[in-house]
């Protein structure tokens, strides 16, 4: 059962691996066709909000791409000092990527439930990769595994949330009317999942070592 599971997990990990560089180097392609040509949606932040604009779009996609890195065991065990210094490059990367998305919240277009939900996002993100900093710097790294995987779920919005947009307009409503519901269906079923994973996680690690290789 432990060997199912883990292999079920590694897989899961480098499918969301994959996905996320994949993104994060597709969401770079604003520096060579320009914003108004390859990211539509955001492009009337570019009259009075150019500056949060390039500080979101700048920055999370590298979040996105260092994010899958800091949760390789050889890395931290063999190169301790990369996955330091990736993790500055991280939280670096949210705080900047982070505030601007929340400036950006209260000037959506997409209205108001829209805002509320990319902003609620935003502090979250903030929070708990600051939460996983914190505890990294207390060198209490059980908890600062905790927070990285939920910092990172809500990271991973940025690959759910280009996969409901076709989805969205293959189903042929309209933008108006369902950008408001990936506002929040792009990043709340990634902390909820983060959350069922971390709960089973604990009940594993509570689990006394006789009963795992019964049940194992």
């Amino acid at each position: 059962m432990l060997v199912a599971n883990r292999a079920i997990g590694q897989t899961g990990y480098w499918i969301a691996a994959v996905f996320s560089v994949l993104v994060a180097l597709a969401s770079f392609r604003f520096l060579v066709w320009g914003v108004p040509a390859t990211m539509e949606i955001v492009a009337h932040n570019l009259d009075g909000n150019r500056l949060a604009l390039y500080g979101h779009i700048g920055f999370a996609p590298v979040a996105l791409a260092v994010m899958p890195f800091q949760f390789l065991k050889g890395l931290r065990a063999r190169k301790p000092h990369i996955h330091r210094w990736l993790g500055r490059i991280y939280v670096a990367a949210i705080a900047i990527s982070g505030i601007s998305g929340l400036i950006l919240a209260f000037t959506t277009i997409a209205g108001t439930f829209a805002g509320f939900g990319f902003g609620i996002l935003a502090v979250i993100w903030l929070g708990t990769t600051g939460a996983a900093l914190v505890f990294a710097l207390k060198r209490d790294f059980a908890r600062h595994r905790v927070w990285m995987i939920r910092s990172a779920a809500l990271t991973f919005a940025a690959v759910t949330l280009r996969l409901q947009l076709p989805i969205g307009f293959a189903s042929g409503a309209e933008f108006s009317s369902f950008y408001p519901i990936v506002a929040w269906s792009s990043w709340v079923p990634n902390a909820i999942l983060a959350e069922i994973y971390l709960f089973w996680m604990r009940q594993l690690w509570q689990r006394p070592p006789a009963e795992a290789q019964v049940r194992a």
